[in-house]
């Protein structure tokens, strides 16, 4: 799969799955409130920024400072998902030695005491603070604040049509799973949060979800 102009880039999802519509109201709220809280949560998260970058060089200086991946978004399309670097320089490139060790079951990799983090990647990673720069993202309306978390390609190739389902909304950066154990979540369970707010999606519980992101981050709880 090319790198390039990713958006130009999809994957099939099933026509008969369909999910709910809410109203354009909601549609143009969320988008509003995205927009908004993405400026203003960079403007405010500009000292963070610089701080981290700079630890972050300070113990690799070879890597940069961001890490962009291709994800999957809604209805297929891809692009490029910014996070914080918390792994040494190349550490996909040594995925493949590790796989045998994933700690999760499905498609995705976790691994508690995974040897590509860094000393700052830990401690970005545990209070998600690696996280931050996916607001870049929502300003430019690829993910929005609250929804699925966007799949890897490679996960998304071994989908079956129900997991697919994840993919007909925005992706988000916070979700029903992020707040309900996050890396203690399986992958099953994820599908099924996921799924749960595509059918019951309102700026109502999109709040409350933001609320509850916010307790999990300050607990740091269950984060690796």
């Amino acid at each position: 799969m090319s790198l390039t102009k990713p958006r130009q880039k999809s994957i099939a999802l099933p026509e008969k799955l369909e999910a709910p519509i809410p109203t354009r109201t909601y549609f143009l709220m969320k988008r509003v409130l995205d927009f908004l809280a993405a400026l203003i949560g960079l403007i405010l998260l500009s000292p963070v920024f610089l701080i981290v970058s700079i630890l972050i060089k300070w113990e690799d200086p070879e890597g940069p400072v961001l890490f962009k991946q291709l994800r999957v978004g809604e209805s297929g399309r891809t692009f490029y998902m910014y996070k914080f670097r918390s792994m040494v320089f190349k550490a996909e490139e040594m995925l493949d030695t590790l796989i045998d060790q994933n700690e999760v079951e499905g498609p995705m990799f976790k691994m508690k005491r995974d040897p590509r983090i860094t000393k700052v990647g830990h401690w970005i990673r545990r209070t998600s603070i690696d996280e931050f720069p996916q607001l870049i993202n929502v300003l430019k309306g690829e993910m929005s604040l609250v929804g699925p978390r966007p799949p890897l390609p490679r996960e998304v190739i071994i989908y079956s049509n129900y997991d697919m389902q994840r993919l007909l909304i925005r992706p988000g950066c916070t979700g029903m799973w992020q707040v309900s154990g996050r890396s203690n979540v399986s992958f099953k369970e994820m599908v099924q949060l996921d799924l749960y707010y595509i059918q019951h999606r309102s700026l109502k519980l999109d709040m409350k979800l933001m609320f509850k992101t916010f307790y999990v981050v300050v607990s740091s709880k269950d984060g690796y």
